[in-house]
């Protein structure tokens, strides 16, 4: 049992020490402090009551949830449009928060099964077009010890690369009801805290 343990602790261990695993959540720790000063330098500077944002409030109650669609597909199939930031950013601008919370997660769940697809079909040499043939080692690796448990983490932490891991499920042709179940639902939950939080700033800085 003992042994057991230890070795979930060197696998997390390992799993830690992942270099771009690393980065990711030091990238992820900058964006959010840099996304928080923004906001509140936009309360200082009270641009709540200013026409220029009723009109975006305009645009974005028009098109918004269109647009949220578009470019989550595209955050979910590596393209680095920040789909967090962008749930927050809508959810501010007075998108409706569960309209928002259920576009934007169906829409991230297609992007991972573009991913899923792909890599299924055109197999290992994609993967490694996509990214460097050390770091699917890496990944792989990881899977190999983690499975599902790893998908699930990178699902419910927005700034690590689940995409990345979509592409190595596509390639072992996993289950593909698990697949989009823990692609779905932890996204869920992710865009619901997002979203209310944006919200929340939203009515903060005077926006309601």
């Amino acid at each position: 049992m003992l042994e057991n343990k230890g070795k979930e602790k060197e696998k997390f261990s390992d799993l830690l020490k992942t270099s771009w695993v690393r980065s990711a959540l030091k990238l992820g720790l900058v964006f959010a402090i840099i996304g928080l000063v923004i906001l509140l330098i936009l309360k200082i500077l009270n641009i709540g009551s200013t026409q220029l944002f009723s009109d975006m409030k305009a645009f974005v109650a028009e098109y918004g949830l269109v647009g949220v669609f578009l470019a989550t597909i595209l955050a979910g199939t590596l393209v680095p449009l920040g789909s967090p930031a962008l749930i927050v950013a809508a959810a501010v601008l007075g998108l409706h928060p569960i309209l928002l919370i259920m576009t934007s997660t169906v829409a991230f769940t297609i992007g991972m099964m573009i991913n899923y697809g792909l890599a299924c079909r055109l197999g290992r040499p994609y993967l490694i077009r996509k990214m460097s043939k050390e770091k699917v080692e890496e990944i792989a690796d990881l899977w190999s010890k983690w499975g599902w448990i790893l998908y699930a983490i990178f699902g419910f932490i927005p700034v690590l690369p689940v995409e990345l891991l979509s592409f190595i499920c596509g390639t072992l042709k996993t289950r593909l009801d698990i697949f989009l179940i823990l692609s779905f639902i932890p996204r869920l939950v992710v865009f619901t805290i997002l979203a209310y939080f944006g919200e929340y700033v939203g009515a903060w800085m005077g926006a309601a």
